[in-house]
């Protein structure tokens, strides 16, 4: 059974920094490629980045490029998204996935941007 659970989200003021992991088993997570997705409350799911295998190509949606970092461990099978100058807009629950559509993505964490 596929599963993916995030963690690390929080209360963050504007500017501010978290890095999120999300911990995978059930599946060949090395022959992975692996991405993050989020949504806000209202919104329709946003893609917001992926890696490939063995992390030879990183993409990232234009609203994040330049603030968020994604990088997999594939000895822990561990996914990570760092957040760097965060913005109000970026307040969304965010799940890790095995795909950009996130149709299979697992547990979600909870970021909120707010002074």
């Amino acid at each position: 059974e596929v599963q993916l659970v995030a963690s690390g989200g929080g209360l963050v003021q504007p500017g501010g920094s978290l890095r999120l992991s999300c911990a995978a088993s059930g599946f060949s997570f090395s022959d992975s490629w692996m991405s993050w997705v989020r949504q806000a409350p209202g919104k329709p799911l946003e893609w917001v980045s992926e890696i490939s295998i063995s992390s030879a190509f990183r993409y990232y949606a234009d609203s994040v490029k330049g603030r968020f970092t994604i990088v997999r461990d594939d000895k822990k099978n561990v996914l990570y998204l760092q957040l760097n100058s965060l913005k109000t807009e970026d307040t969304a629950m965010y799940y890790c996935a095995k795909d950009r559509t996130g149709s299979n993505r697992g547990q979600g964490t909870q970021v909120t941007v707010s002074s």
